[in-house]
């Protein structure tokens, strides 16, 4: 496995990171046994990054992961997830869903703290007039979160201004093979790159891990 040092933030993450939003499922549930497998194939060959969020499977994936992960392997993976700006609506909100978020994982820590979905400097604006930023210095500060993220899906242009206008730790773009200039694309990738914040591109259980 190959790693690349995630911005300033001193990690080493693996340049393929396992996406946790499609787990497969059987009658509408995780499968767990098979899901369990491909998560510690995955570590085995070098994964340390992974990515969930707190709607993904109805928030099940969260708790899935923290089950896996303490069982000795928490100190071994990166977790990322997502803040989710779309259900939020005031300060209280975002702390009630950092605590959920943390005893899903079973962890005293999130690794990467995304706010989830940002679609437009406006989408920013109000995460701002809700207290985001004293939200974010507050987690940091107590060790509940260690880096800074967003997960986007607009255009460059938006991207552009989100990037400047925070110290973020890391973005996450969608960005492929069929996707070098949807939504913030190459050049919003280069910028991002430019003005440190390094992207990563987002991802799904079928980009890694074998599916």
């Amino acid at each position: 496995m190959l790693y690349r040092e995630m911005g300033n933030t001193g990690d080493k993450v693996s340049i393929l990171g396992f996406g946790c939003m499609r787990f497969q499922e059987i009658n509408g549930r995780i499968d767990v046994q098979r899901t369990e497998r491909q998560l510690l194939q995955a570590i085995d060959s070098g994964v340390n990054y992974f990515d969930t969020a707190y709607v993904y499977h109805g928030g099940k994936s969260e708790s899935f992961l923290g089950e896996v992960f303490s069982k000795g392997i928490r100190n071994k993976v990166k977790i990322a997830t997502k803040l989710p700006t779309y259900l939020i609506q005031s300060w209280r909100g975002m702390e009630e869903v950092l605590e959920t978020q943390l005893k899903r994982l079973k962890t005293d820590r999130i690794d990467y703290y995304l706010l989830h979905m940002l679609t437009d400097f406006a989408s920013w604006e109000k995460m701002k007039r809700l207290g985001i930023l004293d939200f974010l210095q507050r987690a940091r500060r107590d060790g509940k979160i260690i880096h800074t993220g967003f997960s986007f899906h607009g255009d460059r242009e938006n991207l552009k201004l989100i990037v400047d206008d925070y110290d973020w730790d890391m973005c996450q773009i969608q960005y492929n093979y069929l996707d070098e200039y949807y939504q913030a694309g190459t050049e919003g990738l280069q910028y991002a790159a430019a003005h440190g914040t390094p992207p990563g591109r987002e991802i799904s259980r079928q980009d890694t891990c074998g599916g």
